[in-house]
């Protein structure tokens, strides 16, 4: 795949992460890309975002009433999606970047997702990373708003739907296991030691993902949900979760 300029997006709507989340991933990817890039945030409510991120409106999406569970990344798949070229790397807003990014772009294949740690077995992807190249799939958008009951009702989430649909068309590929780990399963030691022991950064690892609980400030400050969890605060995540360094 060339060198020439790429993209990393995210989205940030309603009110669950503040500006503070969009300007902390912004500087781990100007830390961790050396690659000429765009930064796009398509966003409800842009205030509060540092100069040098490009907010864009929400790409439109007619989404009926219920739970949202992420549905609204299939809008990325639009053609056009506003004027984005090549290249483009969707990052979750609640992910801790701790090493390059630059092999996210150099790496083979029309669309690569993290395979779900949940279900390792499963034709499932983790769509906190994934990467495509922009307008190359809009029947996955359309397919999807043409049939919103009947997807819905076979697919818990947007992620589940995103990878039946590109493996049937034979374009899924996973990332290598190692880039992108979960911070409770990868980083997280199992009970006991989780009582003794601050989480680490497993080697090889690019991404750091935040899925539900708890949140990078939580593991910073050592706050975690659950019967008979416990979680030491986290130094490292604060060293890469930071606008400056």
């Amino acid at each position: 795949m060339s060198e020439s300029k790429v993209n990393v997006i995210c989205m940030k709507w309603g009110t669950k992460f503040g500006p503070h989340y969009v300007n902390r991933l912004y500087a781990m990817v100007q830390r961790h890309l050396s690659l000429p890039h765009r930064f796009v945030c398509f966003t409800d409510d842009s205030e509060g975002v540092v100069e040098g991120v490009e907010c864009l409106p929400l790409p439109d999406m007619d989404l009926p009433p219920g739970k949202e569970r992420g549905w609204r990344k299939l809008s990325t798949f639009q053609d056009p999606l506003f004027d984005l070229q090549g290249p483009t790397l969707f990052l979750d807003l609640d992910v801790v970047v701790v090493g390059s990014l630059n092999d996210f772009f150099k790496i083979s294949g029309d669309f690569r997702v993290i395979h779900d740690w949940l279900r390792p077995r499963r034709i499932e992807g983790n769509t906190s990373v994934y990467r495509f190249e922009a307008n190359a799939h809009p029947d996955a958008f359309a397919y999807f708003m043409e049939h919103i009951d009947e997807v819905k009702a076979n697919f818990r989430h947007e992620q589940a739907f995103l990878s039946d649909y590109m493996h049937k068309k034979g374009v899924l590929e996973y990332w290598p296991p190692e880039w992108c780990v979960s911070f409770k399963r990868s980083c997280l030691p199992p009970f006991p030691a989780n009582l003794w022991k601050v989480p680490e950064i497993p080697e090889g690892a690019r991404v750091v993902v935040f899925h539900g609980n708890p949140n990078p400030e939580d593991a910073i400050a050592g706050r975690i949900k659950g019967f008979l969890r416990f979680l030491k605060p986290t130094p490292w995540v604060e060293e890469h979760w930071c606008l400056d360094r």
